[in-house]
């Protein structure tokens, strides 16, 4: 009989800054003199700029509801750099004695602070990563084991996944469609999509 292991903290503190990795690496890759934060982007009706808007606004939020200190308002003349500021914060109130053990009941049941901001808030940044990369001109992929583990989390979500304020209905792709196309597909975003063409 297979026994299966419930990830610990340590486990989901990593998960999220090495999400968080990868968003910083995005946005501080952004042509700030070239305007790219104002262009479109997969998310319809959204700059780049209000992508990362809306990842501040998200984790703000929660961890208000969780009765922590939200930080100061982001500035969003330099997203990059409200970013790393956001980031700074969550990290440092994860870091505050238990904190990140906490438990609450959430959306899908009973479960954890550092938990949710690895699997919802730090899934959030790769996947509004993608869409800041995208709108700015860069290269964006995931790996099989990246792909499989971003799936796994969206397979807990069922049919909310697509509900209001999450992602838009799937796109069909053929079936020779990457796994990095198949994934933005599933997740509502055209993987043909571009600037010019959104």
């Amino acid at each position: 009989m297979t026994q299966t292991t419930t990830p610990g903290i340590d486990h989901y503190l990593s998960l999220f800054q090495q999400r968080a990795d990868r968003f910083t690496q995005v946005v501080d890759t952004v042509d700030v003199s070239g305007g790219d934060w104002d262009g479109p982007s997969p998310c319809e009706g959204w700059s780049a700029r209000d992508v990362v808007g809306h990842v501040l606004q998200t984790q703000r939020d929660f961890l208000s509801t969780q009765g922590l200190d939200a930080g100061p308002p982001p500035d969003l003349a330099d997203p990059a750099a409200a970013w790393r500021a956001q980031r700074a914060h969550v990290t440092a109130a994860l870091e505050a004695d238990g904190v990140a053990a906490r438990e609450y009941d959430g959306y899908f049941g009973r479960t954890t602070i550092a938990a949710t901001v690895a699997d919802f808030y730090g899934w959030d940044l790769v996947v509004h990563g993608s869409d800041v990369a995208r709108a700015t001109g860069q290269e964006w992929s995931v790996s099989d084991a990246e792909a499989a583990d971003l799936h796994a989390t969206a397979d807990g979500w069922g049919a909310a996944l697509h509900s209001e304020g999450v992602c838009a209905d799937a796109v069909e792709v053929g079936p020779d469609a990457s796994v990095t196309d198949r994934l933005l597909a599933r997740l509502g975003r055209d993987p043909g999509w571009q600037p010019g063409n959104g």
